[in-house]
């Protein structure tokens, strides 16, 4: 077999060799345990490496194969799972040293889908503290170096995965996604990622005992990354099995009905025209656009109804909700980097009111409502991920006014969670040797018509991994 090392490949070339008999699923698992030993060590992505599991998995893949068994669309495909989701036998630590031995007795149902699809875990890979950063970073597992440059952030909260998958250390990561934490990792790690509508992917961990505050029910999704939009295709398909350990989760198809033809999109390059865009990320943006219509879309530069305020609520209902529960458990239990990174986040935005709570979620509502009719006439949304580079490592641990400013260059991310709408972040290319990257949205449930046209864009523009972690 000629081409690329195993390691290298893409989860659906490498799911046809296993199927096909042009190599073995233990060839391709050890391949990526291989790879891991050569470059984690130097990038700390993978905190848990499931070696002699994922082997032994392995072996059982291909007596199914021998032995003519139905297989999966991941059959023997390596991925990695994420340390704050449940995987029997594995800690749930969340990047806390306190929960280092809070093991999971059951699978999570992401986990059991991609068990269930063929996949095979070769690794669980790092998270900040209670994964509530742009930054992996944690006093149990350490700092997550982005393989293109060790100064940078991988981002967060899924910076472990996103890592991973740059440095070739499987070709899928499981990850979760409140503020932007697929989304971000992929866009700093040059590799791509989606945000599902929310209910699309059952979440459930067994070893959680509280109750889910009503932001994250609305805002808080599992899905995977990858490096190429093909594997991210049968990675969400996989993920998206149903469950009913989420009443959240509902059945919908995964192709939707037919949209009118060319396709419109508003390409958005200032949120909220708020200024403070990077120059690489607006040319990124352009280029974007110019790929998807000469691809024959119709692109023209337009922004959906308050997009801003719809940024803005995310402080206004994350911070008086999921942030305020947390408090007690980060001040008991987190290291000082989320510590200092939650009262930044509190202190840059947080009313107390319930009055105030009450009115951010009924101003949610009425401004899904205008962007699902702004979306009847544009089915796509073109917009940054982040309106600047990725940070410098600890960014959000300065002062009030940086994190504030932080969360207005987020403001892409941030919008989209609020109105619980899929995204996926594609990158467009390099500036400065660091990948820039867009964001693709549509409507709910229309994750299809956001992975098309990603597809066209990493076509045209994508920087091109794995690559071998750089200082």
């Amino acid at each position: 077999m000629s081409g690329a090392p195993l390691w290298a490949r893409d989860g659906v070339e490498l799911a046809w060799l296993v199927r096909s008999r042009q190599a073995s699923a233990r060839e391709v698992v050890q391949a990526c345990l291989d790879r891991m030993a050569a470059v984690n060590p130097k990038i700390n992505a993978v905190v848990l490496p499931l070696a002699d599991e994922a082997l032994a998995a392995a072996d059982a893949a291909d007596r199914a194969v021998a032995a003519g068994e139905p297989l999966g669309p991941l059959h023997g495909v390596p991925v990695t799972t994420k340390v704050n989701t449940d995987q029997k036998g594995c800690p749930t630590d969340n990047g806390i040293v306190a929960f280092r031995d809070l093991i999971a007795p059951e699978d999570s149902p992401v986990v059991a889908n991609l068990r269930r699809a063929g996949a095979i875990v070769v690794g669980r890979t790092n998270t900040p503290g209670f994964s509530m950063r742009w930054f992996t970073d944690n006093d149990l597992h350490g700092l997550t170096k982005n393989p293109w440059r060790g100064d940078v952030t991988a981002g967060g909260s899924s910076g472990g995965a996103g890592a991973a998958l740059a440095a070739g250390i499987g070709p899928i990561s499981q990850g979760n996604d409140i503020a932007g934490s697929i989304r971000y990792p992929a866009y700093c790690n040059g590799v791509v990622g989606i945000r599902p509508t929310f209910g699309r992917v059952p979440s459930f961990n067994w070893t959680s005992k509280g109750t889910r505050p009503i932001s994250s029910q609305l805002m808080a999704v599992n899905g995977p990354l990858a490096r190429r939009i093909r594997d991210l295709r049968v990675a969400f398909r996989a993920l998206s099995a149903g469950s009913p350990l989420d009443p959240r989760w509902v059945d919908v198809p995964f192709e939707g009905p037919p949209v009118a033809r060319p396709i419109r999109v508003a390409m958005v390059v200032d949120p909220a025209g708020r200024g403070g865009v990077d120059p690489a990320v607006a040319d990124g943006i352009r280029a974007a656009g110019r790929a998807l219509a000469d691809a024959g879309y119709a692109v023209e530069e337009v922004e959906p109804p308050r997009f801003g305020e719809a940024a803005d609520l995310w402080t206004a209902i994350g911070n008086d909700d999921v942030m305020a529960q947390l408090a007690a458990p980060v001040e008991q239990y987190g290291d000082q980097g989320i510590r200092t990174a939650s009262s930044l986040w509190m202190a840059q935005g947080s009313s107390g009111s319930f009055e105030a709570f009450r009115q951010a979620l009924a101003t949610r509502e009425k401004i899904l409502t205008e962007w699902q009719l702004f979306l009847e006439e544009r089915p796509l949304v073109l917009c940054p991920v982040s309106t600047v580079p990725p940070y410098p490592h600890d960014r959000d641990l300065v002062d009030v006014a940086t994190t504030t400013a932080m969360f207005d260059q987020q403001r892409g991310m941030l919008a989209v969670s609020v109105l619980g709408l899929p995204g996926v972040s594609v990158p467009v290319g390099l500036a400065d040797g660091l990948p820039i990257g867009v964001q693709v949205v549509a409507g709910r449930y229309r994750e299809d018509l956001c992975l098309d046209a990603a597809e066209i864009i990493e076509a045209r523009l994508a920087p091109a991994t794995p690559i071998d972690p750089r200082d």
